[in-house]
């Protein structure tokens, strides 16, 4: 599996390609679509992400050391950025979601294109994994 910093660098090459954000708002609807189904009975308001404009779920377990993430969105481009972080983050252990930069989300522009309450949304989403990781690290330690 690759790295954290491996895995945003593909990202970032694969975005390099694009110079029209129509083509890359399309590219990170597509990418939502690869995210594996989330159930409806997991829709629950403590997975519902606080602070984003469109409604967004994650949740995680952890098996052998590592976090298993399940995210879904009800907003076609919210729900692409979460498959970016999932391909990022998922499957990850603690320490490594604890300690990882995500510099992809400036690299590819994707800050800067987004509208203030998706920003604070993405900003969200990355501190609720963030909380998983620490919350799973936590129960490591006892």
């Amino acid at each position: 599996m690759a790295t954290i910093n491996e895995t945003q660098d593909e990202i970032i090459e694969e975005f390099e390609g694009m110079t029209d954000w129509m083509d890359r708002y399309a590219y990170i609807i597509d990418l939502g679509n690869t995210l594996a189904e989330y159930p409806d009975s997991e829709k629950t308001p403590q997975n519902l992400i606080e602070g984003c404009q469109s409604r967004v779920w994650i949740d995680a377990k952890e098996s052998e050391g590592k976090i298993e993430f399940q995210a879904d969105s009800d907003a076609l481009i919210v729900k692409g950025i979460v498959a970016l972080l999932m391909r990022v983050l998922n499957d990850r252990t603690p320490d490594e979601i604890l300690d990882a930069d995500l510099y992809f989300i400036d690299k590819i522009g994707l800050r800067d294109h987004l509208s203030p309450t998706r920003s604070n949304g993405l900003v969200a989403m990355v501190k609720q994994i963030r909380d998983y990781a620490r919350a799973f690290k936590a129960l490591e330690a006892k």
